[in-house]
């Protein structure tokens, strides 16, 4: 039986202590510091008090968490441990007899569970990026074959292969996946819907990223654990877990004013301000606030993630007063009308090139080697929209594209999963295409500016918002 969304309440943001016009400020400072927000949700005191998505993207949509994805991989290893099918301080040597390097190290045996929770297990560096031509398939064996150099449990080192490592004890210790094992004990409870997690080529869930949820799902799950674990009045976490979990228990710098240096619990992180969270890649955020009752999700595709917890901290943060405040029905009326308005629009189109159009209208252009693995490109151009075929390694990948507005499609250019995007290509000038392209379950958008030749040939290059990539050109020829 396909299971249903829970919706949580909804408030005026001043019935629970907050100025409309914080909110309106909040957004302000992210569009000041040209930050890509795709989406957010504020709750106090329970309820929703501001949400909104930025056209093409959808609250409703599901989005890439990345490193996210570590509070969920915690939260379930916190359910197989009130379960007694696991134990905090069990070594790790002991799940992974086939997988360990000849001449195991006394430091890798001492390595315990609780360590990996805690990024600690004493290694020098991340043991990811993962999947690459170093390794094969069997990702623990190549994890756990990293030298352990500090004695497990005294030094902290970011590393996304310990939450992998935690992913495949989990499903060893169940029996199942671990989005499967969170379904009854976290997901169904709290009426999260739709979920996926990426998994490594052996089937196991990666863990420390690839679980895809909405914006709503993150802000639930943030005040699952506002709320110490209680769902509508029923104990969901195991009694004590919250505190355990999201407690200090290892020092990671000392800045006092680095929201990356206040400490590190079990895969959350410390902030400022007596608060915690969980954060990924480009953006991606569940911030619990304790003393406020506050969660803020967000969902974006920026390199700048200080620059929006900042803008936490400096809008939403000193506008949480412990009483309602007045109603102000303009100021709320103003912010229901911002948040309807918030958009990333398509490219304007600068020229156009009816010639160039005809030239090349239902050409599929071979294109040299390239790091986007991009096999060909082809253009239908039509007044209204142009069809765009580009094959890649997983066969044509077909994508409408809108003249000067969105239209969306899916297909599985980024990975071997479809993936929505939201298209538009334009003349930037009477020489060069933009075709853009948002993939709005993901923090990626991609710029694919392509130039014809004088010799019927094109050159195409690409630019990657998010990451602020340039690929290099590729020559393509009929």
């Amino acid at each position: 039986m396909e299971q249903a969304k829970i919706k949580l309440p909804r408030s005026t943001a001043e019935a629970q202590g907050i100025r409309s016009e914080a909110v309106k400020e909040f957004l302000d400072d992210i569009a000041a510091q040209s930050l890509e927000a795709h989406s957010f949700m504020i709750v106090r005191n329970g309820h929703v008090v501001a949400e909104g998505a930025w056209d093409p993207y959808r609250l409703e949509d599901r989005h890439m968490l990345f490193s996210l994805s570590k509070s969920f991989t915690s939260t379930a290893i916190g359910f197989a441990a009130s379960e007694g099918l696991l134990s905090l301080d069990d070594k790790v040597a002991r799940y992974f007899p086939d997988d360990l390097p000849d001449g195991t190290s006394p430091l890798l045996e001492e390595m315990r569970v609780r360590d990996l929770l805690t990024m600690s297990t004493g290694h020098a560096k991340d043991t990811v990026p993962l999947g690459s031509d170093q390794y094969d398939d069997n990702w623990a064996k190549a994890i756990l074959g990293q030298p352990v150099v500090h004695p497990p449990g005294t030094h902290f080192v970011y590393n996304s292969g310990a939450t992998y490592l935690l992913a495949v004890i989990l499903h060893r210790v169940t029996g199942v996946p671990l989005l499967e094992y969170l379904g009854p004990r976290l997901f169904e409870p709290l009426g999260i819907a739709d979920a996926t997690w990426e998994k490594c080529p052996r089937g196991f869930a990666v863990g420390g990223w690839g679980l895809s949820i909405a914006v709503e799902d993150i802000a639930k799950f943030g005040l699952l654990y506002l709320q110490n674990g209680i769902w509508e009045g029923k104990r969901i976490l195991p009694e004590g877990w919250v505190e355990e979990a999201t407690s200090k228990h290892i020092d990671n710098g000392s800045d006092a004013n680095n929201d990356w240096n206040q400490g590190y619990g079990y895969q959350f992180w410390r902030c400022r301000h007596g608060a915690y969270r969980g954060d990924g890649a480009f953006g991606q955020f569940c911030i619990v606030l304790p003393e406020q009752a506050a969660v803020i999700a967000v969902t974006s595709g920026t390199g700048n993630m200080g620059g929006i917890m900042q803008a936490v901290w400096d809008n939403l943060l000193p506008a949480m007063g412990p009483e309602p405040v007045g109603e102000d029905v303009r100021a709320a009326q103003s912010l229901t009308e911002r948040l309807r308005s918030l958009r990333y629009g398509p490219p304007a189109a600068e020229a156009s090139n009816p010639a160039a159009e005809q030239r090349m209208n239902g050409i599929a252009y071979r294109l040299d080697a390239n790091q986007a693995q991009l096999q060909s490109i082809a253009f239908s151009f039509a007044d209204d929209r142009v069809s765009v075929t580009m094959a890649n390694p997983r066969g044509e990948q077909r994508i409408a594209a809108g003249r000067g507005v969105w239209l969306e499609s899916v297909c599985s250019l980024l990975g071997d999963t479809d993936q929505k995007v939201a298209a538009s290509l334009v003349w930037s000038d009477p020489e060069t295409i933009k075709l853009t392209l948002r993939f709005v379950e993901s923090p990626f958008t991609f710029d694919v500016v392509v130039r014809p030749t004088e010799d019927g040939a094109i050159e195409v290059g690409m630019h990657e918002h998010a990451g602020n990539n340039d690929y290099p050109t590729i020559s393509g020829r009929p």
